[in-house]
């Protein structure tokens, strides 16, 4: 007796709409999922006042160091234009700010760049390869071996020197061919896709002070969309002409010193500062899957606008308070669980007070006395990278977190009147801190607010425990 395979039962109307929910459900989960992986940072490179990569980056931090300096004659005559009368025409009312060393070198043989090519280049164009190159190999990843591959490159950028100093030349042969793509803040970016052959996103941010935060932002948000598998991220800025100078001298916004003294009761403005900052980004998952060395964890991220406030370039308490909260949230992590606050911190009367006070309200509540919440800022020892500054202090919190140490926040010796430090569990490291775990965890935030209003902020965690070692070729300096 044979017997036919019988067909499976028809499923039920609700059994079905049960399975469809189910589907629903997991892939909705999977989506979540995706939108909070952690986004890993494999690689650094920094050219900043006073150290030209990331080790010796940290041992400037380390050691307490303050970059700012006279401004070099290279750059233009500072006795031409000193007056400390901040009234009085076309004069500069400060002697010093950080620079980098000479930035007029570049081998342009090694990116197949002809001389006559990079003579109209934006010395920034030819400083953001250089660290993108050395990013690239710190992390692992061979330079000339990522042609095609689908790499995102993000950079904010703000400064337009080198243009306005051929114009102001008034030689028009500098206006050759080369000019156009040479000074457009949209080849920054793309000049590095098209040399290394990327086939990523790629733009160019500006966002004034908040321009390569905003840009890592961007850079993590198309990673988990998969825009990209791999991104650089961060910004440029240098300081060729001295026409910014003037007009932030008429501003006011300028210490006369050059310094930034932020948080202190001698705090009279930003000093100005340049460099570069690059990061090499990948979601999680993919590093591991790769072996990548992580450095870091970049949690969550949020950008916002201040809106209306008393002024176009006036901060905002409430934007700032909230574009810290919703970092936090898609970080998935509480206030209290922050140790460390790496703060725009320009050291203005009216900007440091309110910040201070934004963080206040965000990360007091609750908070335990015996875990206040570590506050500072790199702008002490660099001065004000603006474009680049977000980046900056990004580089430094993972920096720090390698070491498990608090750098210095320097320039700190009488504390504002205008914060109210006895209502708040923050406290300034003055000198070298081990940084504490909270809960078996290390997390920090950097925040970076742009004066078009613009607030950035993005938060961090310790690498796993597994991935902390250092390349034998790039060891880290010891903490002590």
């Amino acid at each position: 007796m044979t017997h036919e395979a019988q067909d499976p039962p028809a499923l039920s109307p609700l059994k079905r709409a049960f399975l469809a929910l189910e589907d629903a459900q997991a892939r909705l989960a999977a989506f979540e999922g995706a939108a909070r992986e952690p986004i890993a940072v494999i690689g650094l490179g920094c050219r900043v006042p006073g150290a030209d990569n990331p080790a010796a980056f940290w041992t400037l931090l380390r050691e307490g160091r303050d970059a700012v300096g006279p401004i070099p004659r290279e750059r233009f005559d500072i006795d031409a234009f000193f007056d400390p009368d901040t009234e009085a025409t076309g004069r500069i009312a400060v002697r010093e700010a950080a620079f980098l060393g000479a930035v007029d070198g570049f081998d342009a043989g090694f990116f197949g760049i002809s001389p006559r090519e990079a003579r109209g280049m934006d010395p920034q164009q030819r400083l953001l390869l250089e660290v993108a190159w050395e990013a690239l190999e710190h992390a692992g990843q061979a330079p000339d071996r990522l042609s095609t591959s689908a790499t995102g490159v993000y950079v904010g950028q703000a400064s337009s020197d080198y243009m306005t100093s051929i114009h102001k030349s008034g030689d028009p042969a500098l206006l050759d061919a080369h000019f156009t793509s040479g000074v457009a803040h949209s080849v920054t970016s793309g000049r590095v896709s098209y040399l290394l052959g990327l086939q990523g996103p790629s733009l160019t941010v500006d966002t004034a002070c908040s321009s390569s935060l905003v840009a890592v932002h961007l850079a993590c948000q198309a990673l988990r969309a998969r825009e990209c598998r791999m991104a650089l991220a961060g910004g440029v800025n240098l300081m060729l002409s001295e026409d910014l100078f003037i007009a932030f001298s008429h501003s006011r916004m300028l210490a006369p010193d050059g310094r930034c003294k932020t948080f202190d009761a001698s705090a009279d403005g930003f000093g100005r500062g340049e460099g570069c900052g690059i990061v090499v980004l990948k979601r999680l998952s993919d590093a591991q899957a790769d072996g990548d060395r992580i450095l870091a964890l970049i949690r969550g991220s949020a950008v916002n606008q201040d809106g209306p406030s008393s002024g176009l370039t006036a901060p905002n308490g409430p934007a700032q308070e909230a574009v810290i909260r919703e970092a936090l949230a898609r970080a998935g992590v509480a206030p209290g669980d922050i140790g460390v606050i790496e703060a725009h911190g320009t050291g203005t009367q009216l900007g440091d007070p309110l910040e201070v006070q934004a963080l206040g309200h965000v990360f007091g509540p609750g908070r335990d006395a015996e875990q206040p919440l570590w506050l500072g800022s790199v702008k002490t020892n660099l001065g004000h990278l603006e474009a680049a500054a977000g980046v900056t202090g990004l580089i430094k919190l993972v920096l720090a977190l390698q070491q498990r140490a608090i750098p210095a926040h320097l320039h700190f010796r009488d504390p504002s009147p205008h914060i109210a430090w006895g209502e708040l569990p923050l406290r300034v490291p003055t000198t070298l801190q081990p940084w504490p775990a909270i809960g078996g965890r290390r997390l920090a935030g950097v925040s970076a607010f742009g004066f078009s209003g613009t607030n950035a902020h993005v938060v961090l965690e310790e690498a796993p425990a597994t991935t902390l070692a250092a390349p034998a070729d790039a060891p880290m300096p010891q903490l002590y």
